[in-house]
């Protein structure tokens, strides 16, 4: 079974981007299942969220708004949502980099 992580930095602040609430759900079909919620610790990271995933479509959602508000910036994108696909079962890591006008994922190792 899988696991997922995720890591926040800031690329406009060059900070980890700490405080920002995350959430993984399992997409199926024309249904989205909340699995787990986090809040990225001061490294910016979720360690672990859902231990045991099945290969599947999965997201995570990231509450951009949040974490601007609470650091005092204007941010164009209130949110960020991120869908991958789990094919092994193996941790799978998905960064996410931030700045007021952009974003940025991949896969992770």
């Amino acid at each position: 079974m899988s696991s997922v992580s995720t890591h926040v930095l800031d690329t406009g602040l060059g900070l980890p981007a700490r405080g920002v609430p995350v959430q993984l759900s399992r997409v199926k079909a024309e249904e989205t299942i909340v699995l787990e919620s986090a809040t990225t610790d001061d490294d910016g990271r979720v360690a672990r969220l859902g231990t045991g995933l099945e290969p599947g479509t999965y997201r995570l959602w990231f509450d951009v708004a949040a974490y601007a508000d609470a650091s005092g910036q204007d941010i164009f994108f209130p949110e960020v949502t991120v869908t991958f696909t789990i094919t092994d079962e193996r941790h799978h890591h998905v960064p996410l980099l931030l700045s007021p006008f952009a974003f940025s994922t991949y896969r992770g190792s």
